[in-house]
């Protein structure tokens, strides 16, 4: 249950971020994919991450502290960044730094729209994640846009895609900022990750 949440800081690199022993819960996606209107949606705060019709607003990591135990993460959108000939190289540095090197985050959610067919630059990063054994899991943003057979639909199409090349698959959500969609879903999510986190670093 999230009860209280407010802004600690923004970060333009890694060793900005806050140095206490609180654990981070990142989310992240291509620009525009609904971000700052989920968080808001799952803080239950209209104005807590900057909501922008402008691609790409994001460009700092943004940390917000909740219940005074752990951190929402907001991280920059990564579908603006200019291509390299590696995978890594199309996502900025902030990003890639963040979320291969940072030992506070503890698990990453990374955002689709459900309206979409699977993108080559989500799956690039999806991959990246497995490669370097990253915690993570799927969010499908938007569902309010679809009918139920066609979100059914995007959600398979997204299985299908990932059972490509994955054996198992990430867990996945959805949610609609619009509707409030899934915010039990996710913030309950969270909690058993904290809850699984917090037995661990007891024992």
């Amino acid at each position: 249950m999230i009860t209280r949440a407010t802004f600690k800081c923004s970060s333009e690199k890694i060793g900005q971020v806050p140095k206490d022993n609180l654990p981070d819960i990142a989310f992240i996606g291509r620009s525009n994919v609904g971000k700052s209107s989920l968080i808001n949606m799952l803080t239950q705060h209209k104005g807590l991450a900057k909501v922008s019709a402008t691609p790409g607003k994001t460009k700092l990591i943004n940390h917000f502290l909740i219940n005074n135990e752990w951190y929402l993460v907001d991280l920059p959108g990564y579908g603006y960044a200019r291509t390299s000939k590696s995978s890594r190289g199309t996502f900025a540095k902030i990003i890639t730094d963040y979320v291969f090197k940072c030992e506070k985050m503890h698990f990453l959610f990374v955002l689709i729209d459900s309206r979409l067919d699977p993108q080559k630059i989500d799956l690039e990063f999806i991959e990246q994640l497995g490669l370097n054994s990253i915690p993570f899991g799927l969010i499908f943003t938007k569902i309010d846009k679809l009918s139920k057979a066609q979100l059914e639909r995007s959600v398979s199409k997204y299985k299908q895609t990932l059972l490509e090349n994955w054996e198992e698959l990430p867990p996945m959500l959805i949610s609609s900022s619009e509707k409030g969609t899934g915010r039990e879903e996710i913030v309950q999510f969270i909690e058993s990750i904290l809850k699984y986190f917090n037995k661990c670093s007891d024992n």
